[in-house]
């Protein structure tokens, strides 16, 4: 019974590895036609796209109005040259919009409206690169303090 379980295991991992292969770069001289040139280098080199990077938004309830909704987490994503997407969700509204910058300014604005009828705007100071607060104020009177991070 044992062996018959080691033979067991020794063709279900043949059966998982039958479909790995390992193919070497510049090892061996071409074979068929010839028609194979990688310049002499033994290493291919694929570009990647640069990772944009997302910032969250932290907006802590600064007044009764805003106590009723709760703390609110959201995203400014893609924000390149001083322009980016701002979006969250509260109350069951899901808000979006953009926040922008002045190329070289600390200072920026965040806007963003719900698609049930709501708006807010931000206004926020970047203290570093990945870090900043602000404050937020909605079309329902609720006030909101923003926190910023990368």
């Amino acid at each position: 019974m044992i062996k018959a379980k080691k033979i067991l295991a020794l063709v279900a991992v043949s059966t998982m590895l039958s479909a790995c292969y390992v193919v070497p770069i510049d090892q061996y001289p071409p074979r068929g036609n010839g028609n194979y040139n990688n310049n002499g280098g033994g290493v291919a080199i694929v570009p990647v796209p640069a990772i944009r990077p997302v910032y969250t938004a932290r907006l802590y309830p600064a007044n009764d109005e805003a106590s009723r909704l709760g703390r609110i987490s959201g995203t400014i994503s893609n924000p390149e040259r001083g322009h980016g997407e701002f979006s969250f969700a509260v109350g069951g509204e899901a808000f979006s919009g953009e926040a922008t910058r002045d190329p070289g300014s600390t200072k920026g604005v965040a806007n963003a409206s719900g698609n049930r009828g709501g708006y807010t705007r931000c206004e926020y100071v970047m203290t570093r690169a990945e870090m900043g607060s602000g404050t937020c104020v909605f079309s329902n009177g609720a006030r909101f303090d923003m926190h910023i991070t990368q």
